[in-house]
């Protein structure tokens, strides 16, 4: 690898640190930093703003603090506050600053409180949360409406030897400012002030300092095992693999059994045998090896999807490991990246092998295309998103800094091992691996009844594998796009393979029936039937905005539907991949099992 892939790699893997390892120790009476992050309103996660553009007390020169990779892509903007905090020293009531509001500064504060803005302060790598303001509404006649600003905040920190074991923010005993009143020309004048309260705690291990900091009381935690939804999949996955195990196994022994003997026996009648019911998939072995149309996008999709396969399975496997957390300043941002840039040999080498033996040609074009087959409706979508965050002043809108850093990681990581796998898997492919010969004249394919069209095999496709994890599926858009936080890696790697195997069963099913009917083309109709998956994961998730979420106003929109179906699109590159290996391997099965002439 060069010298400059080097680096890059470097840089993003140092992007998340290990477990604790941004613990501080202090002695009595350090100053300890206490950095202002970012703002929003509670019910759209993704849309995020910068602390300071609020009128609030700040300092002539904001210092920002150097972030990871992994925290700007999760939106963090951490800049130094005004608060002075010093280890195990408390204090009462101090004046943070004077701020004079003018008219239209009180209104933003007004409509940001009305929207329930929340701003996030970081103190020792814990995150403390709290509400802007207060508001109640109440009452319908006389109706009662009343907003107030905290003007001041509770700072309660428990320390053992020397480190900060919790932190928290709150304002329980005070009273807001309120800011009905204030419809003057004249400026108002607010005195901010704040309190740090310490005390000692027993001793815990490390990782139970950042499980209880991330809590806080603040953010729901509602997550558990949820035993109906595995028992679900369970079950669904048993009657789907015990069909196609049992009995379709059985109706192939016989259609085996049966063409053998015909074809020993060489009788008269078995031609109209062939013929017969569902017993017509020998009389297309000519045909079924018969390569597709559009050859080079077929083995692109192929290979991408193989390399979401590994990405979505290394991102499981080292949640498991507990190489991450999550929930934690985007280090799962980080290590998806990572992990792209490094999976790129992947679809590289699957594209271009099967190209090659499906008697493609022009791999050149193949390689280009195999790169651009996610990466641009990637782009696509991000400039939309990042656009209109950028229109709103959001911090989830990249710096130029971190999209030429992204770009030269593509550039000179991803494309070229992409490249590397292309020529390997070129120079590796042998001939395509096909029990029976292909004629030279396709067969008439017979008309085919409606339940055998391609658009009902893929709302039979699509909607078993989503039926499988449609429960899960809440529980995963609660946590990206809500505020529940999911830890259950164990239980999300189990429902992945579930899926898969979903996905796998219901193809060859699928794929027989069609074979059954003298239809052959079999190739694009496995990647459709279960890859259709995506179509319904992003059906879903119109569901889960509209009546299951509080998301609302066009940043938040605009994201939530821009990266959906970019979603939806990556599940229909998976299993697509999955179900036409699966059909394919079915196929030979049965074909290489059978006598021929």
């Amino acid at each position: 690898m060069a010298p400059h892939q080097s680096w890059l790699l470097l840089i993003l893997l140092a992007s998340w640190p290990p477990p604790g390892s941004s613990e501080t120790r202090y002695q009595p009476g350090d100053p300890i930093v206490l950095y202002v992050n970012k703002v929003g309103p509670y019910h759209n996660p993704q849309e995020t703003y910068h602390y300071y553009q609020l009128p609030v007390c700040s300092p002539e020169k904001i210092r920002h603090k150097s972030l990871s990779l992994g925290e700007v892509l999760d939106g963090d903007r951490m800049a130094e506050s005004m608060y002075q905090i010093r280890f195990r020293e408390s204090v009462e009531k101090t004046v943070l600053c004077v701020k004079t509001l003018t008219l239209d500064q009180v209104e933003r504060l007004r409509q940001a409180i009305e929207e329930l803005y929340y701003f996030e302060f970081v103190v020792d790598d814990i995150p403390l949360r709290g509400f802007v303001g207060y508001m109640e509404e109440s009452g319908f006649l006389p109706h009662s409406h009343k907003i107030g600003l905290w003007t001041h905040l509770d700072f309660h920190l428990e320390w053992n030897g020397d480190r900060i074991i919790y932190a928290n923010v709150s304002v329980r005993d005070v009273k807001p400012h309120s800011l009905d009143d204030v419809h003057g020309p004249g400026p108002l004048s607010l005195t901010y002030t704040y309190s740090v309260r310490w005390s000692e705690t027993a001793s815990e291990r490390r990782g139970e300092r950042r499980g209880r900091g991330d809590d806080g009381g603040f953010f729901p935690r509602t997550l558990e095992i949820h035993w109906l939804s595995i028992i679900n999949s369970m079950v669904l996955v048993f009657l789907l693999v015990g069909f196609v195990v049992v009995i379709l196994m059985r109706v192939l022994k016989n259609d085996l059994a049966r063409y053998n003997l015909d074809e020993e026996a060489s009788s008269s009648s078995s031609g109209d045998d062939f013929d017969q019911g569902d017993n017509g998939w020998k009389i297309i072995h000519t045909d079924v090896f018969r390569f597709p149309p559009c050859r080079s996008l077929l083995c692109a999709v192929l290979g991408v999807g193989s390399q979401f396969l590994a990405l979505g399975t290394g991102i499981i496997a080292m949640a498991l490991l507990g190489m991450f957390n999550v929930h934690r300043h985007g280090a799962i941002n980080s290590a998806a990246i990572l992990l792209y840039a490094l999976t790129c040999c992947i679809s590289g080498y699957i594209s271009s092998n099967f190209y090659r033996q499906v008697g493609g040609e022009r791999w050149v074009w193949n390689i280009v295309l195999t790169t651009s087959l996610f990466s641009a409706p990637f782009f696509v979508t991000w400039s939309v998103v990042n656009s209109v965050h950028w229109a709103n002043g959001s911090t989830q809108a990249l710096p130029a800094t971190t999209i030429l850093l992204l770009l030269t990681v593509w550039l000179l990581v991803g494309f070229p091992l992409t490249v590397i796998g292309g020529i390997f898997g070129k120079n590796r492919a042998g001939t395509f691996d096909a029990p029976c010969r292909t004629k030279n004249i396709a067969r008439e394919i017979p008309p085919q009844p409606w339940y055998k069209a391609t658009l009902v095999h893929m709302t039979i496709g699509g909607f078993l594998p989503f039926s499988a994890i449609s429960v899960e599926l809440y529980y995963i858009f609660a946590t990206v796009w809500g505020r529940e936080q999911y830890t259950l890696y164990g239980i999300l790697f189990f429902v992945f393979a579930i899926l898969l195997s979903v996905g796998a069963c219901i193809s060859i099913a699928l794929t027989y029936f069609q074979l059954s009917g003298e239809d052959y083309r079999w190739w694009w109709r496995s990647v459709l039937s279960a890859g259709s998956t995506g179509v319904f994961i992003f059906l879903y998730s119109v569901f889960y905005y509209s009546r299951r979420s509080n998301m609302s106003g066009t940043v938040q929109t605009v994201e939530f539907f821009g990266y959906s179906l970019l979603t939806g699109y990556v599940f229909f590159l998976m299993l697509g991949t999955v179900s036409f290996f699966a059909s394919l391997k079915f196929i030979r099965y049965i074909y290489v099992n059978l006598k021929m002439d």
